[in-house]
């Protein structure tokens, strides 16, 4: 096999991993300004794609420009996520040239969907393909492919822990080499039911005072993550933005078998109010005592941008991020300097801001745990700030580890 890396090497983002010039596996973007795709070209037989996630899913739908139609195989729940993710970009940048495609290319993924469910092996492009349970977002795969010789193993992104929302992946397929994700390698964290307790315990301290929580929480995921919280602990919650839509999407029948527990995702929705922003709702429920969830997660914009100036001035009140704040981002800034820029404005916040990490990827112990069944296998590292520091790593501990170069192609196998 000859494995050439289009995206996601030595980065985090726009990952891409195309096998023999043939199968494609995952094709997104990096949102950041201005916006990043894959290198090279692509022209494949069919598409893989591994969660739903921007960064695995932004671009695909450039490849259904002009008379290409690749297939795209994925499960459910990731095939419904990439529709919402497509179609929220088309609204943010259609027409301009942060976005790679139009409505004509979106449309033609429905054409070409073709869904499956873990443990089901498949054809795609010549190759075998097998989906197991990664444990990241609901329908997010391990993806295995076998040309009848080498078996490769693409773990995409994954978690090793229980979530609210998922179990922690406990799938290890044999194989003869891992393209493995990295991006938590550098960080050990505490349990995740210690960091909930004290999330939960936080929050319910703030509404005792008489403040309000603004929880900034990624769509996909965290804000579903968020609201079982405040179900579990009896916490009033107000849900705006994406999350909302996705949280329905979660609970459609043909994805609830995709959730670890699909009654406690409807009691959490249920214990719920969903927001839908008209006639001042928002300015009313920022002035209240309550917890407000809502988008976007880095403080790029969305809802939370109406919140988080509203409740900024009292030190009674409470900014809970919940999702990594990527360098650059208000989120970011709001963390570092206690500041945060709102409309052209730079200003001082005076609420308490507090950093939970509900991280949906494995730390660095859960990434050697997953990895210490493939010792004999060739270890390839990627998505990750320093993939060739934890390649570095993983060679003292005794493996065939590497992390190839963006653009590079390396061959593995007979």
């Amino acid at each position: 096999m000859n494995l050439e890396f289009l995206g996601g090497a030595r980065e985090i983002g726009r990952s891409a991993l195309l096998v023999d010039d043939s199968l494609l596996l995952d094709f997104g973007m990096d949102s950041g300004n201005p916006p990043q795709f894959p290198v090279g070209s692509a022209d494949p037989d069919a598409v893989v794609v591994s969660h739903g996630h921007l960064d695995h899913v932004g671009s695909l739908p450039s490849l259904l420009s002009g008379d290409a139609r690749p297939p795209i195989h994925w499960t459910q729940p990731t095939a419904d996520l990439a529709m919402t993710l497509a179609r929220d970009t088309l609204s943010l940048h259609g027409g301009s040239y942060n976005c790679p495609f139009t409505e004509a290319e979106l449309a033609r993924m429905t054409q070409v969907s073709r869904t499956h469910g873990y443990g089901q092996p498949f054809e795609a492009a010549g190759y075998e393909v097998t989906f197991f349970d990664a444990g990241h977002v609901p329908g997010s795969a391990h993806v295995l492919v076998s040309d009848g010789e080498t078996r490769l193993l693409y773990t995409g992104d994954f978690h090793t822990e229980d979530q609210q929302l998922l179990a922690g992946t406990s799938a290890r397929p044999d194989a003869d080499v891992v393209v493995c994700e990295s991006t938590y390698a550098d960080t050990t964290r505490p349990p995740r039911a210690e960091l909930e307790r004290a999330f939960a315990e936080s929050l319910r301290q703030t509404i005792w005072e008489g403040g309000t929580v603004v929880v900034p929480a990624f769509a996909i995921g965290r804000t579903q993550e968020a609201m079982c919280l405040c179900a579990e602990y009896d916490l009033e919650c107000y849900v705006d933005g994406m999350g909302a839509r996705v949280t329905d999407l979660f609970l459609r029948p043909r994805n609830r078998a995709f959730l670890r527990d699909p009654a406690l995702v409807r009691r959490a929705a249920g214990h719920a109010r969903f927001v839908d922003g008209r006639d001042g709702q928002r300015e009313r429920i920022a002035a209240g005592n309550t917890v407000i969830v809502t988008t976007s997660g880095m403080l790029h914009g969305g809802p939370a941008m109406t919140y988080v100036p509203a409740v900024r001035d009292h030190p009674t009140n409470k900014i809970a991020m919940v999702g990594f704040q990527a360098p650059g981002t208000p989120g970011r800034e709001l963390l570092d300097t206690g500041r945060v820029p709102i409309d052209g404005r730079v200003l001082p916040v005076s609420a308490t801001v507090e950093s939970y990490d509900f991280s949906a990827h494995a730390d660095r112990e859960g990434l050697l745990a997953f990895l210490e069944p493939y010792r004999d296998s060739r270890l390839l590292c990627v998505h990750g700030d320093d993939c060739p520091g934890f390649a570095a790593d993983l060679r003292t501990r005794g493996f065939d580890a590497s992390a190839p170069a963006l653009g590079e192609t390396v061959t593995v196998g007979e």
